[in-house]
């Protein structure tokens, strides 16, 4: 499988990091040590099966003219009976624009109808930690909504990613390829 990740600007992504590494010394959630190469990120397209060339060279095409996105953390949230907990971005018209023209370029690579990335079904976050009990989730929770306020950020890069399974868990991530936003942000 494959994913389009938006990246983050370093001191978001280290912010991030913090708090997937207080979350595990609490022994609440493990989540950063799951995946090798798990960076923290919003997932915006995913893939079942894709030429990777191919992909990287529209990704060139489409993304050497797009802007970095200025987002807003101020929600943090679960899926229901997930076991998740993310934090989640203010819909913007500069957010919802890089999605939607992302599927309307790439549409020829999607391969799965049912992907909860898909313009209509998408919910943009990122994930702090999952596959939690009840018990944890609401420690999880807890924890952060007590530690964590407002966060600006911004998308300062888009990724393809490679998951690598082993028994239906993703072990590893790499990134195949990764492309640099213009650094002239869009007004959110």
């Amino acid at each position: 499988m494959f994913a389009i990740i938006a990246l983050l600007d370093k001191k978001t992504e280290n912010l991030i990091k913090e708090i997937w590494q207080d979350l595990r010394k609490q022994s609440i959630s493990f989540y950063a040590e799951e995946v090798e190469d798990r960076k923290p990120h919003i997932t915006i397209a995913s893939y079942n099966h894709l030429d990777k060339d191919e992909m990287i060279q529209s990704m060139d095409q489409f993304y050497d003219s797009t802007f970095q996105v200025e987002i807003t953390f101020n929600s943090l949230g679960t899926f229901l009976n997930s076991g998740t907990l993310f934090l989640s971005p203010t819909m913007s018209t500069s957010l919802s624009n890089l999605h939607r023209t992302h599927h309307d370029f790439f549409k020829r690579f999607n391969d799965n109808p049912d992907s909860l990335y898909l313009p209509g079904k998408w919910v943009p976050h990122c994930t702090l930690a999952n596959r939690l009990s009840h018990d944890k989730l609401c420690e999880a929770f807890k924890n952060c909504s007590k530690k964590l306020s407002t966060i600006d950020a911004r998308i300062t890069e888009v990724a393809l990613i490679e998951t690598i399974l082993t028994d239906g868990r993703c072990i590893a991530a790499p990134e195949v390829y990764s492309k640099k936003l213009l650094s002239n942000t869009i007004e959110v």
